[in-house]
């Protein structure tokens, strides 16, 4: 690594390639792969040139992480502060950024840690990116890489296309208007399974949106089949560079912690697996580079409707194997798959930190519907915003105090993937009553809570404006008991 200010661009350039996890094959990075033309497994990129990163000692890049972390030079101000780490083939014109990353890592707060028995816990809230999701940290790096290509192969025009429980969709249409330059955005969504906020994000971009029946599973389907055979860019997280850019999420959590993560554990939501493997890779890369001395503990999360990946870690080793499993409704939209693509490189990166640091480096917890809805109410009820998806996750690390599984001086970090106005609808059909039986969700009564009226519109219309004002306030002192000065 040479000398250079913040605000210069780094100098290194890797030697990325794509690597099947299935038959080991490589494939260079000058057209874009999905899955391996050979066997048909998932990629995951590596940089050739990683070893020569560890003659950097350690301190050494957390001192440049550190100082890049103030930098207001666009190029290096949000994931690409990470540059050597993340796909350091582009150039600085490539890089977008759109303010994606340094999201705010929210300690608990007092009344929910004390009510947790002083658990130490914090919610890292992605829902504060762009989109509002953590999406945007793989777009970032998805759509600065095919600028990098397009400018290479002198392309005109490219087509990105993705299937989407909502954010993904966003995020790609989000990043798509942005970046133009003959790029246009076509997202296939589960018809009438995503939320109204997150149809109107695409809708609102420009986006063409088209709706398949059925579930993410079968937009999945139809958008590989597009990308086999036809030239199109997928941007589903099947796409490595999309993994790439998840890993900042570790990197920050990494700096948040300054660099010394000892006692703490990650929970994250596993949903298609594309998070979760970044994360893992993320926290690797730090450890072979001397930044950090050892990985946290990682916690995937499923609920009990799509839960593949908590049915495979059930088994002994020696009797595992992966099927597919049919999902039922989920409040937490995005955790809704249940034949993740990811998988294969889950089970990669779970097996490097269980033989480097031993049985319980990697575990997976499942939750129920309930407990999802629950988790983030109790969140948001003491001054948090988490999503369903950050409910699965608040679920989870209870689900594991109970396993006896993490203690209460651990730190869990909380991912709460998007923000919770994404899935308002949900509390409101938990304070309604109103969800259907497939949800398997019965409401607290007294966690509902509902806007009463304070006087009726006939009452007002007839009293004068002074005896309406009157009115009303005495009727909200009779309300709230209050005392007069």
């Amino acid at each position: 690594m040479s000398a250079c200010t913040t605000t210069d661009f780094p100098a290194y350039r890797g030697r990325m390639e794509y690597l099947c996890l299935g038959c080991g094959a490589r494939f260079a990075i000058d057209e874009l792969h999905y899955t391996c033309p050979a066997c048909g497994g998932v990629f995951l990129l590596q940089d050739r040139s990683f070893d020569s990163l560890k003659e950097t000692p350690g301190a050494a890049w957390r001192a440049l992480f550190d100082a890049r972390a103030a930098t207001k030079h666009d190029p290096l101000r949000g994931i690409f502060r990470f540059y050597e780490l993340m796909a350091p083939v582009v150039e600085p014109s490539d890089i977008v950024w759109l303010g994606e990353g340094n999201t705010p890592v929210v300690s608990a707060s007092p009344a929910l840690r004390a009510l947790l028995g002083g658990q130490r816990m914090a919610f890292k809230n992605d829902g504060q990116n762009p989109s509002a999701s953590f999406k945007d940290r793989g777009m970032a790096c998805a759509f600065s890489f095919l600028r990098a290509l397009m400018r290479k192969k002198n392309m005109k025009s490219l087509l990105a296309v993705c299937a989407s429980t909502g954010d993904t969709s966003a995020a790609a249409a989000l990043y798509a208007a942005y970046v133009g330059g003959g790029i246009s955005s076509v997202v296939i969504l589960p018809e009438g399974k995503v939320t109204p906020q997150q149809l109107a994000q695409p809708l609102g971009s420009g986006a063409t949106v088209l709706e398949v029946p059925g579930v993410f599973d079968d937009c999945m389907k139809v958008v590989e089949h597009l990308a086999d055979n036809y030239d199109v860019a997928l941007l589903n997280s099947k796409n490595a560079w999309r993994i790439l850019g998840q890993e900042s999420y570790a990197f920050e959590v990494a700096q948040w912690r300054d660099w010394d993560l000892a006692g703490v554990c990650v929970f994250v939501p596993i949903g298609n697996a594309g998070n979760i493997t970044a994360i893992m890779s993320g926290f690797l890369k730090l450890t072979e580079l001397g930044v950090i001395a050892k990985p946290p503990r990682i916690f995937g999360v499923q609920t009990s409707h799509a839960d593949p990946v908590w049915r495979y870690y059930q088994k002994p080793a020696a009797e595992r194997a992966f099927s597919p499993v049919k999902v039922r409704p989920s409040v937490a939209q995005a955790a809704m798959i249940g034949d993740p693509v990811s998988f294969p490189r889950v089970r990669h990166f779970a097996e490097k930190l269980e033989q480097a640091y031993g049985a319980g480096a990697f575990q997976v917890v499942q939750v129920s519907e309930q407990e999802t809805i629950e988790g983030m109410l109790l969140a948001n009820r003491h001054g948090h915003i988490s999503c369903t998806q950050g409910g699965e996750c608040m679920a989870g690390l209870l689900k594991a105090r109970d396993l006896g599984l993490i203690d209460t001086d651990e730190t869990a970090v909380l991912d709460a993937t998007a923000h919770m106005l994404k899935f308002i609808g949900f509390q409101d059909m938990y304070f309604e009553n109103s969800f259907p039986p497939e949800f398997e969700i019965t409401p607290d009564p007294a966690l509902a809570n509902r806007p009463a009226p304070v006087i009726s519109a006939g009452e007002k219309a007839a009293l004068s404006p002074e005896a309406f004002t009157v009115k009303a306030a005495e009727n909200i002192v009779a309300r709230l008991g209050l005392a007069r000065k």
